[in-house]
């Protein structure tokens, strides 16, 4: 077993869950509009299921607005239908060719609800990284009863994962700040 090759392995995955934690993040509205706040909406079109993004061009021609237009008019409902059903916080309208999705201030009752809901998000991220710490601990422990690693190698390789994860950690809490951050500015 190589100790480095374990080690990047270890880091990536980290990496990969704080990626995740940041797209999850982009999914919350700041009382400001971003096209992540609808492109993953499931839309019924054509008898099959898809995601906006697929089917439709999403702009934010300004900071409390989001445009969707279809590529094919004819599922101009079907897209406000889906929206509507997403339950995401604002109320669709189609306005010729598109549905414009005007967004609503927060108040200061939704804001900490959704600084509540991005905790618990950070939350499953860092159970997500102590996840990838404790298995990539015990398959190192479990080469070095199969006699491929020393014990001095496995302390080694334990501390230096501590302190990835430690990285990781940091990093999810910096995360978690700004987002805190953005919701509370008004």
């Amino acid at each position: 077993m190589d100790i480095s090759s374990q080690l990047k392995a270890v880091k990536d995955a980290m990496n990969k869950a704080i990626d995740h934690l940041c797209r999850e993040f982009e999914t919350i509205h700041t009382g400001k509009a971003n096209p992540s706040m609808v492109e993953n909406v499931m839309v019924e079109a054509y008898g099959t299921t898809s995601k906006l993004r697929d089917i439709a061009a999403i702009t934010t021609p300004d900071s409390s607005t989001i445009r969707v237009q279809p590529w094919d008019k004819s599922i101009l409902k079907d897209v406000e239908k889906a929206i509507l059903a997403a339950n995401i916080g604002f109320t669709p309208v189609v306005m010729g060719e598109a549905v414009r999705c005007p967004i609503p201030p927060l108040s200061g009752e939704r804001r900490a609800e959704l600084a509540k809901i991005c905790k618990e998000m950070a939350e499953q991220c860092k159970v997500r990284i102590r996840t990838v710490r404790r298995e990539s601990i015990d398959a190192v422990k479990k080469a070095q009863k199969s006699g491929a690693l020393t014990e001095d190698d496995v302390k080694k390789f334990e501390k230096e994962v501590q302190t990835l994860t430690d990285n990781a950690g940091a990093g999810v809490e910096k995360n978690l700040a700004a987002k805190e951050s953005e919701l509370k500015t008004v």
